[in-house]
């Protein structure tokens, strides 16, 4: 089954609440009429009354059945911004601070993921990835074990072909030192089991393959596999591969004779975001395989960042890869 098709059955026999932070904009008005009419989220969608009339209005859907919060005159306002004020006191933020960040949606819709009010988040569609970034991490925080924030693109191959892929990162973090590297592979690996259902193959890309070429951009994939084998033994993940080493079996058996992931990978981290760009761009246009994302991974808990170039259709698909991965993360 397609991956986002898998998300959308796997939600509907959940639904979860998923908080979307901008209600002035039709598009999130049109994805969550979708998510109630379909049964996939409860959908609750945040911003002024004003922009609440301007979203509805120009997205021509009713508002039966989505929950709608205006936060500055919210009766959980206050709580959270205290809860804010307490998390952020050794950056120096004030509780006059605080309030002021809390009016702000994306502020307001984290800190509802924080608190469990909403199971995950879905926004970026009016705004920009470091504004929802900051949000997230300043708010929700990273997963136990984690050290950076990062994403994957889900990779469904042509039909003939059948494979799903995750391709890691390609959207986020330009040049991952060893630790963040492993971090990105292990938030891959657990971002591929919720979203795909299949366990989860990681290979670690280099241009060298088992000690093929020596240089420090090696030695730093190299290391990076060391920490994931270390902190999470449950993963199979293997390194330093070439692609062709990672994904096709008889060049795998060549070149990493008894490896568990070489020819099998299904997860393929990119030692850098050129690598990771590039890869994934190469294989969406030349080899006409559907890349689904980004999707943010490593925040302790899902809170999804749009391109503003998406569809009604793209924060609904999104929406049901949110709540089946805060599922997963239970």
């Amino acid at each position: 089954m397609d991956p986002i098709e898998r998300a959308i059955a796997e939600a509907k026999k959940n639904p979860q609440t998923i908080v979307l932070p901008e209600g002035n904009d039709p598009r999130t008005w049109q994805a969550a009429r979708i998510l109630v009419d379909e049964k996939i989220a409860n959908p609750v969608i945040l911003g002024t009354p004003n922009d609440i009339k301007k979203g509805i209005d120009d997205a021509g859907v009713s508002s039966e059945g989505i929950h709608v919060i205006d936060p500055a005159s919210s009766e959980k306002f206050e709580a959270y911004s205290q809860e804010l004020a307490r998390i952020r006191a050794h950056k120096g933020l004030t509780i006059e601070d605080a309030r002021e960040l809390m009016k702000d949606v994306l502020y307001y819709g984290a800190m509802m993921v924080r608190l469990g009010d909403a199971a995950g988040g879905v926004t970026g569609a009016a705004h920009a990835t470091g504004d929802v970034m900051r949000a997230a991490i300043q708010t929700i925080g990273l997963a136990e074990g984690i050290k950076v924030v990062s994403s994957i693109f889900i990779m469904v191959m042509p039909k003939e072909d059948g494979r799903v892929f995750s391709f890691a990162d390609c959207a986020i973090v330009p040049q991952p030192d060893a630790e963040q590297l492993a971090s990105i592979a292990m938030a891959s690996a657990g971002s591929h089991k919720a979203i795909t259902g299949v366990e989860p193959i990681v290979g670690m890309l280099s241009f060298s393959t088992k000690g093929s070429a020596k240089h420090d951009d090696v030695d730093k994939v190299i290391e990076a596999t060391r920490i994931v084998k270390e902190h999470a033994p449950n993963i199979k993940v293997d390194g330093e591969l070439q692609l062709d080493a990672a994904i096709v079996e008889k060049v795998g058996a060549k070149k990493a004779p008894g490896s568990e992931v070489a020819g099998k990978a299904n997860v393929l981290v990119f030692p850098d975001l050129d690598a990771g760009n590039i890869g994934y761009k190469l294989t969406q246009r030349l080899a006409k395989a559907d890349a689904i994302g980004p999707i943010v991974q490593g925040l302790a808990k899902p809170f999804y960042d749009l391109s503003r170039g998406c569809s009604a259709d793209d924060i609904m698909k999104l929406s049901a890869v949110c709540g089946v991965a805060a599922m997963a993360s239970r």
